[in-house]
């Protein structure tokens, strides 16, 4: 019987601020050096780097039933799809984290919420490709309302084909988020069971995202995953350094 290769989350903070379900998420990563990605990083951490490289993922699921607290979803506005550029990050302390250099969604008002907290959402029209009996590939197409970078990508996923590895986990187990807000970086946190994860190959990759982020990489992705989903709780942000 093999062992769990996933760590326990951490337990969550009171109080629950958020909660949502995350649902047909694809990832695609590519290698990047450590330097390139330390240029992004806020305050106090640094690139979680694996095999002697750091990792930029394009990262595309629906979002679904997101609500205040642990109450009920909110109507329309909790639910739409989001395609995140994000590298990985670390704390002295070991704790990981991921580092969001966009996240594209089409509801307004997410996003200027979002954007007024530090988080670097970006006002876009979205699609969400879904399976079909003639075509096995799920993925999601972005368009920006401003400047125009668009991104189109699916990925057939092999329902066979379980991705435990440790890269896989590396890049998925994240239980929390790091962002500067006001001259401070924050950590918020977040907690969700093991991502189901199946490999998948690539059926459809044309990706402006990543370079208006500030990023260049070269070929198709080393890792290309899909998972149907988990639902997620977050809790109360800290400042790094103490405070709250």
């Amino acid at each position: 019987m093999s062992l769990d290769p996933w760590p326990s989350a951490p337990s969550l903070p009171a109080p629950i601020i958020m909660d949502q379900r995350w649902t047909d998420a694809v990832f695609l990563h590519w290698r990047i050096p450590d330097a390139v990605a330390a240029s992004f990083m806020p305050p106090g951490v640094v690139p979680d780097v694996f095999d002697g490289s750091a990792w930029v993922g394009l990262i595309g699921f629906r979002m679904q039933g997101a609500g205040l607290g642990q109450g009920p979803g909110i109507p329309y506005f909790g639910n739409f799809n989001e395609i995140n550029v994000r590298l990985y990050s670390r704390e002295p302390d070991g704790t990981r984290g991921v580092v969001f250099l966009s996240l594209d969604a089409s509801r307004l008002a997410v996003v200027l919420a979002a954007r007024a907290a530090g988080i670097p959402y970006v006002w876009s029209r979205d699609h969400f490709r879904a399976a079909s009996p003639a075509d096995p590939s799920i993925g999601y197409s972005v368009r920006r309302f401003r400047r125009g970078a668009r991104s189109d990508f699916a990925v057939a996923p092999e329902p066979d084909a379980e991705a435990t590895d440790p890269l896989s986990v590396h890049l998925t187990a994240r239980f929390g988020l790091h962002t500067s807000f006001r001259g401070k970086t924050l950590y918020v946190p977040n907690t969700h069971s093991a991502w189901p994860l199946h490999r998948a190959r690539v059926t459809v990759l044309e990706d402006q995202l990543i370079a208006a982020a500030g990023i260049i990489v070269e070929g198709p992705p080393e890792s290309v995953l899909f998972s149907p989903g988990v639902r997620t709780q977050f809790g109360r942000p800290r400042v790094l350094g103490g405070g709250t």
